[in-house]
């Protein structure tokens, strides 16, 4: 395990730009506006060796504990329990204000150890800031600039005391992963869907505690937020790891106007690339709508393995008709992978939630599938006497042999000659036919066409 960093500070000091310095990408939302980030983000960081974990937290406020900015500030504060080191941020070019004052005394009476940071320090403009950051009582401040990199040795020797003795020790006979070892892998699973259908709710509701913020207020989610956990199976009573990903509802995309919503939205599609499995999110009390469609179709695109699951069932009117209504819609408007399994949950109770993880379990196994030589040939044969290619404008289209290219998601090339006179309608008996007779079930096939070369072809 890694130690753990927490970035604590009010809002817009540069609490998301320090984050994504330190972990080396773009993963947190950043905008001149304040109040951007919302829930705890957590990412893998190194600073000259150091490694550490760290984590991303909502701008300090001190507003009423019900209001939205007020469970906000609960997330930090439950974030500081189980951190090594608080990275106290202010402002150098604003100076302290009342609310830094009121952070550093909160932050006094922790055992965590903490220090100052006095961020956008570059130039003269802040260094009357950084003056007067001594003046918390806390030690030497660290004159940094997150945006620029600037500070970064300063901060590196001011972590060095508490991180150095908490330092991982090193694998020397770690070895790459094989496939079995992939499916022994936590299981990437993503939570999709449009705003307020509950996928923060689920997501803490899974893990029994709160761990993001939600509430009444459509769109409270920004960043994809990653969380580690161990599921225990049920059945069998084996833990097996999970990283949940909790997304930013999605809209129309006419709908989305405002800079930071195409953010998170932008953000939530990265994250489906970054999944193994996507759990698509429908709200009983609106059943199936088109942008349910367009979400699934865009996970299928990006050959994600799918599962869809309609929330608030304790809520449903005409429960069984609703489920065969979403059925149908699902197996007409998803034409290109039929049975796509549906399930039916609810973040209150938490109704059918170990089904959704097990299904989510053996999809990716589906997903992750390689079969073998011998009964991909025999299912070639058996594909072929069925049903026989056709010959348009009599020219006879030979179908050689099949072999499989890839897993995650299952790719398939299919050789032979005249595959470009081959109609779309055979290709998609091909397709249906892999997933029925080999096991793939609903998870997104991919099959391409190579025709052998033509010697005597001058083109």
């Amino acid at each position: 395990m890694l130690p753990q960093v927490i970035i604590i500070g009010r809002p817009n000091v540069g609490k998301s730009t320090l984050f994504n310095r330190l972990v080396g990408k773009k993963l947190a939302l950043v905008d001149d506006q304040p109040g951007v980030t919302r829930d705890r983000r957590f990412g893998d960081a190194e600073l000259l060796g150091l490694k550490f974990q760290i984590v991303d937290t909502a701008g300090w406020e001190d507003d009423d504990a019900e209001t939205l900015p007020g469970r906000m500030r609960k997330q930090t504060e439950a974030a500081l329990v189980t951190a090594d080191v608080a990275l106290f941020t202010m402002d150098a070019r604003a100076g302290l204000t009342p609310l830094d004052e009121e952070i550093a005394n909160w932050l006094r009476a922790s055992p965590v150890p903490v220090i100052v940071l006095a961020n956008k320090a570059e130039g003269r403009a802040g260094e009357s800031g950084l003056l007067e950051a001594y003046g918390l009582g806390l030690g030497d401040p660290v004159a940094i600039s997150a945006e620029h990199g600037e500070g970064m040795g300063d901060l590196f020797e001011a972590l060095l005391p508490h991180l150095e003795p908490l330092q991982p020790v090193e694998d020397e006979f770690a070895e790459e992963l094989d496939e079995e070892a992939l499916l022994r892998a936590p299981l990437k699973l993503a939570i999709v869907g449009r705003p307020n259908a509950g996928k923060s709710t689920l997501i803490n509701r899974i893990l029994g505690e709160d761990r993001l913020l939600t509430g009444p207020e459509a769109g409270i989610t920004r960043d994809s937020i990653a969380i580690d956990w161990v599921w225990t199976d049920p059945k069998s009573g084996d833990g097996r790891e999970v990283r949940l990903i909790d997304t930013a509802g999605m809209r129309k995309r006419a709908n989305v106007v405002e800079k930071l919503e195409r953010l998170a939205v932008a953000d939530a599609r990265h994250a489906i690339d970054f999944a193994e499995v996507v759990v698509l999110l429908l709200d009983a009390t609106r059943g199936l709508e088109h942008q349910d469609l367009t979400i699934a179709s865009k996970v299928l695109e990006e050959g994600r393995a799918l599962m869809i699951a309609i929330n608030k069932w304790d809520v449903a009117e005409d429960a069984s008709k609703l489920f065969n209504g979403v059925r149908s819609a699902l197996d007409e408007g998803l034409a290109q992978v039929r049975g796509v399994p549906l399930l039916a949950v609810s973040a209150r109770t938490g109704k059918g939630l170990d089904d959704m993880i097990a299904a989510a379990f053996s999809i990716r196994e589906a997903w992750s599938k390689r079969v073998p030589t011998a009964a991909l040939n025999r299912w070639f044969d058996d594909a072929l006497s069925a049903n026989p290619p056709p010959a348009p404008g009599g020219k006879r289209i030979k179908l050689r042999y099949i072999t499989q290219a890839k897993t995650r998601p299952p790719g398939f090339v299919l050789f032979g000659t005249r595959l470009d006179l081959l109609p779309e309608s055979y290709k998609r008996y091909l397709i249906n036919s892999i997933r029925r007779e080999l096991g793939f079930d609903a998870v997104p096939v991919r099959l391409n066409l190579r025709s052998a070369k033509n010697p005597f072809d001058r083109k």
